[in-house]
């Protein structure tokens, strides 16, 4: 039902570009892809699966995980959302797991000849529930942490091979293959035939080759562009981890002046979303990526209050997608107290806002006593970067929490929350 195609820098689903089809669309988002990093859509673990009975679930069940996510995409499509990026080897929950080779998510052998059948099925399931919202799944095939699981380069040949083959049976038209999520991490240190760049577009190559076409990207980390990666790819991925807006634009317009006609993708940045007036005004495509509501298994699929409602909204004023506006002072959200998102005592603790442009700082308050102030978006307590924050430990004289917002135009809006 839905076909992925690109006519030079623009996306076409069904012959169209995209979002044309929505009435009052603005016709500078026309061709773009808006996406969220759901990556760990078809994720086990086969090491410690207990330990991801968690955030209000009993047990860990790996097919209600994807099944979840399968129910949540027409809610993400009708906001704008038109592809998502799904790890066969996942990716790592920042928060919680301090060592991400100790999670066994890995569907390969260690030659990469074989394909376990439990991913299979939740990949076509994925796939084909994609396919029946009208959206692209972005198939990313190695992840870093679960590279030593392949025994050596030529079980990652085989490994690429054996996952091309796969969609290539399998008969779909809307998936973008992502060969290697940021080939150039030291964790793929050990097989440089990922880590290089003329390792990597040889692997990009087999990929499409194996696939029957499909089209084929790389993403580096934050920051990352390669000349030659973009020239072996059909869709320039690029990642935004960690960069101001000024470093974001500066990436898109280095991956631009390589003039090779191209979609440019960001598939992976923040929840920082003021990134996506760069990505508007360039005339890109932008990843939405929240490590805590969609990278921690089992992932919240659905539009959860705060950053995804932000972002979402956000998205959709872009595109020109008509929304009911938000109730008075339902621009700001105190983020970290829902009551199935804490872990060992810890909790996530910052400020979401719709207009994080507006803000210029957050000072945050326990029991009357301020304790940290944030000026950067995304309003982390403990700012590590972008899309990464350290915990707070909660207390048993803990009775109230506030965050102040000193807005750029001289306005304070406090929010408060009793535990």
């Amino acid at each position: 039902m839905t076909s992925i195609d690109v006519r030079g820098g623009a996306f076409l689903i069904n012959g169209t570009p995209t979002y044309a089809e929505i009435g009052g669309s603005d016709p500078a988002a026309h061709g773009l892809l808006m996406n969220a990093r759901f990556i760990q859509g078809v994720f086990d673990d086969r090491a410690q699966p207990d330990r991801f009975a968690r955030f209000g679930h009993d047990e860990w069940d790996a097919e209600a995980n994807t099944d979840r996510l399968v129910a949540a995409l027409p809610e993400w499509h009708a906001h704008g959302l038109r592809a998502f990026t799904v790890g066969l080897q996942g990716g790592g929950p920042v928060f919680t797991i301090d060592d991400w080779r100790t999670i066994d998510n890995n569907p390969f052998g260690a030659d990469g000849r074989s394909f376990d059948s439990g991913y299979a099925g939740r990949l076509d399931r994925l796939i084909r529930g994609a396919d029946a919202a009208g959206m692209v799944a972005i198939v990313s095939f190695l992840y870093a942490s679960q590279g030593p699981r392949l025994r050596d380069g030529r079980a990652v040949r085989n490994a690429v091979a054996t996952a091309s083959r796969f969609l290539r049976d399998g008969g779909y038209t809307n998936v973008i293959i992502e060969v290697a999520n940021e080939h150039n991490l030291n964790g793929f240190s050990n097989h440089p035939i990922v880590q290089s760049v003329e390792g990597i577009t040889y692997l990009m190559d087999m990929a499409r080759r194996e696939s029957g076409g499909m089209l084929v990207g790389c993403s580096g980390t934050g920051g990352y562009a390669n000349r030659e990666v973009a020239d072996a790819s059909d869709v320039i991925l690029i990642h935004g981890n960690g960069c101001s807006r000024q470093r974001y634009y500066d990436l898109v317009r280095t991956a631009k002046s390589y003039e090779l006609g191209r979609p440019i993708v960001c598939n992976e940045d923040s929840p920082c979303c003021s990134r996506l007036g760069v990505a508007y005004h360039t005339r890109t495509s932008w990843g939405y990526y929240n490590n805590l509501t969609k990278q921690e298994p089992p992932a919240d699929w659905s539009i959860t209050p705060g950053e995804d409602v932000y972002f979402a909204r956000r998205m959709a004023a872009g595109i020109g997608i008509d929304l009911p506006p938000l109730d008075a002072g339902d621009e700001y959200y105190f983020q970290g107290f829902e009551p199935d998102i804490t872990l060992d005592g810890k909790r996530w603790v910052r400020l979401a806002s719709l207009y994080p442009e507006k803000v210029d700082r957050v000072e945050y308050w326990r029991n009357g006593e301020r304790i940290e102030v944030a000026y950067d978006e995304p309003f982390f307590i403990d700012y590590r970067t972008t899309w990464i924050q350290g915990p707070i430990v909660e207390r048993a004289d803990d009775r109230e929490w506030r965050a102040r917002i000193f807005q750029t135009d001289g306005a304070v809006v406090e929010k408060v929350v009793n535990v």
